[in-house]
């Protein structure tokens, strides 16, 4: 309900405003009844206020941190997008076997890039807790990013509790050497790829980016994801939502006082160490009760510390999940950030 109240805002505007129009048929409650319905409509659209006001400022500051680029003068966020961008064509993709780990076969979904000659690859990490979700989750962006000329690779990985980390990171490195394996019949450009995670995907790819240190990764993308495991373990989340410490155990295989080294190595956080750490996006908002808003603070601080080259895309309203539609607020956002992060890094 979150995602729907603050990407599909205006489903709600048009439901109230037929309310309110509904309410001067009838004398009784109308007072009441109509400054309800105008307080309504104001919050419904706080969304679209901040998205454009964000929008307003967002190429100077992507300017700021990457430098010029021939999108600088592209408005990120389109008030018309959000009725017309629906039901955009989709690029068709093709399952491929990357590994039989543990005598699994563990699949990827590839989209060629939509224009011609070797193109750079982003892989894209699936969240879900570490114990659920599927390379299909949250289609639209691979896409868009095909279109732009960008080969994408969505990954299945091994899921917890039946295995631990480090196997989901031992899996996007499988997946990194597949792709390399076959960059001639896939028109990879095996000097530029960038890894993409959503929530337990953003841990994921971050983890494998700051410790692997694998040749032609250029970049990580963090949607929502959780960066300081320890933190993270020792601050829960709200038990009504969901019990966090128990996946964490389940993911790394124990508690922290059982296993304190497979958290530290887990933790995003604990491996950016100077200024060579690669550019990272982050993209998070302060209403996710899933993964604490805080964890990009964190992380973001270390960033500043170490003088790594990075961006936070902080959007006010957003929940987990806020790309779910990329024509919502958070959606056209990140989209746009996504695009120029991977301008700037992919040279």
């Amino acid at each position: 309900m979150a995602i729907m109240v603050t990407e599909f805002p205006w489903v709600f505007w048009i439901l109230t405003t037929i309310v309110l129009l509904l309410g001067f048929v009838t004398v009784k409650y109308q007072l009441a009844g109509t400054a309800i319905g105008v307080a309504a409509l104001i919050l419904f659209l706080t969304p679209v206020i901040r998205a454009g006001s964000i929008s307003n400022h967002l190429n100077a500051d992507l300017g700021a941190a990457f430098g010029p680029s021939p999108r600088q003068n592209v408005e990120p966020f389109h008030l018309a997008q959000m009725f017309t961008g629906i039901n955009t064509r989709q690029v068709a993709y093709e399952t491929k076997v990357y590994s039989n780990a543990s005598g699994i076969s563990l699949t990827m979904d590839f989209y060629h890039a939509q224009l011609p000659g070797p193109r750079p690859c982003v892989v894209v990490v699936h969240g879900g807790s570490w114990a659920g979700g599927d390379s299909r989750q949250l289609p639209e962006l691979n896409s868009v990013l095909a279109k732009d000329g960008y080969n994408v690779a969505t990954i299945n990985y091994r899921l917890a509790p039946q295995y631990h980390s480090p196997a989901q990171v031992e899996d996007l490195c499988a997946a990194i050497t597949y792709l390399k394996h076959h960059a001639g019949e896939l028109s990879i450009d095996t000097n530029n790829f960038v890894l993409l995670g959503r929530s337990a995907g953003a841990q994921i790819v971050s983890a494998t980016a700051y410790t692997q240190h694998i040749a032609g990764v250029k970049g990580v993308v963090s949607f929502y994801g959780p960066a300081d495991m320890i933190w993270g373990y020792k601050h829960p989340a709200s038990r009504l939502v969901f019990n966090s410490c128990q996946i964490i155990e389940d993911y790394f295989g124990g508690t922290y006082d059982e296993v304190p080294d497979v958290y530290k190595n887990g933790s995003p956080i604990e491996w950016v160490k100077d200024a060579h750490t690669l550019p990272t996006l982050l993209i998070h908002g302060p209403n996710d009760p899933l993964v604490a808003y805080e964890h990009s603070i964190r992380l973001e601080r270390e960033f500043k510390k170490y003088g790594v080259k990075y961006f936070f895309l902080s959007l006010p309203w957003a929940t987990h999940g806020c790309d779910y539609t990329l024509n919502g607020p958070s959606g056209q956002l990140s989209t746009y950030t996504v695009k120029r992060f991977l301008e700037a890094v992919l040279k």
